[in-house]
């Protein structure tokens, strides 16, 4: 069951102007949106001093620390959306999952997942779990709208399920996800289970964040691409559609991204998508095709990120093929191909913006 969107802080009609909003329904706005993946802290120096010496889930559930976090990126650059500062693992910590974050190493499980009990042992989340979520979204949609010509759109982020059981189920990162293949091929209740209940908490995570003001959602899947299409079909994509059935369900777009996907961009797309985010390995004309062409569905990238160590005349050379190989799609929001490398000059990245807002398609 989904939650009414209450009406948020920020003025809707204004915002569904925004470029960002218009190119993520199809239509054509004035200049091609721009946002970065990881563009809320890495490589920014305000980034590393709000968040010294506090762990980065504890920054992921202080109110204050997220608007500020979130808003950096935005007075920085003047990038075209907002992405809520969050992390993939959050929600989990949330209902009571006994994991963290450790420098170095990734999200780390204390107790990792192999059986019917385990899934059972995991909390649904309910907006009383994430109150600072409801609290930050409501700040940061009263201060976006003051931010651009129509206000700021906010893109509210959850993990995808097949991404978090990952976590879940290795005890930590892993490369080859071989425990979570052999419990998705050998144990299917177990799977089953686990992938509908990590679904829904996903869902109503995001779905805080939706009635609290987001204007749009990204459901992001970093494993995925470890899936052939015919595995990724039968084990996840099910219950990526039931995420993104759900954020459809309060009337926001919807972003769906994964990495080295290219095999994987249909079904992605067939997931519930209303934009499919194309990752840095698959050139934007072939994944727009793959998602339907002019008449299928939004595409959202994929500037390799580290064309950002490049001079800056090669950069921004790279920017405009992406930028007229988008103009092909129904609709194009501009990317790079997955997340900020932390080492990243961020005077690259203003001059990547202003160039993408600037450009004048033929």
């Amino acid at each position: 069951m989904t939650t009414p969107r209450t009406e948020p802080s920020t003025p809707q009609g204004a915002l569904q102007q925004s470029a960002f909003l218009q190119a993520a329904r199809g239509e054509r706005p004035s200049h091609t949106p721009v946002w970065f993946m990881r563009q809320a802290g890495r490589a920014l120096p305000e980034y590393h001093q709000v968040r010294a010496g506090i762990p980065m889930l504890d920054s992921c559930m202080d109110a204050d620390l997220i608007t500020e976090i979130t808003l950096q990126p935005v007075r920085r650059y003047g990038v075209d959306a907002a992405i809520f500062f969050s992390d993939i693992v959050l929600p989990l910590k949330a209902v009571g999952v006994d994991l963290d974050i450790k420098p170095g190493v990734g999200p780390v499980v204390a107790q990792p997942v192999r059986t019917l009990a385990d899934v059972a042992a995991i909390p649904d989340l309910t907006p009383d779990h994430v109150p600072y979520v409801t609290q930050a979204v409501r700040q940061l949609t009263a201060e976006l709208a003051g931010m651009g010509e129509h206000g700021t759109p906010l893109i509210g982020f959850a993990g995808a399920p097949f991404t978090v059981a990952s976590y879940l189920v290795e005890g930590g990162p892993s490369k080859e996800h071989a425990k979570t293949k052999a419990l998705m091929f050998s144990a299917p209740d177990v799977w089953d289970a686990l992938m509908t209940k990590i679904a829904d908490i996903a869902a109503a995570y995001l779905e805080v964040q939706v009635t609290a003001g987001a204007s749009a959602i990204q459901l992001f899947d970093s494993w995925a691409g470890a899936l052939t299409p015919q595995d990724y079909e039968r084990y996840v994509m099910p219950y990526s559609a039931r995420v993104l059935a759900r954020a459809g369900a309060l009337g926001v777009p919807r972003i769906h991204f994964g990495v080295n996907t290219g095999s994987l961009l249909t079904l992605m797309g067939e997931a519930g998508a209303d934009v499919v985010g194309v990752d840095w390995r698959t050139p934007l004309a072939d994944g727009i095709a793959k998602v339907g062409g002019p008449r299928g569905r939004c595409v959202q990238g994929n500037l390799d990120p580290t064309l950002v160590f490049a001079p800056t005349e090669v950069m921004l050379e790279r920017a405009a093929e992406v930028i007229e190989a988008g103009h092909a799609a129904k609709g194009h929001i501009f990317n790079l191909g997955h997340g900020v490398i932390p080492t990243t000059d961020p005077d690259q990245l203003k001059r990547l913006t202003e160039f993408v807002q600037g450009y004048e398609l033929g």
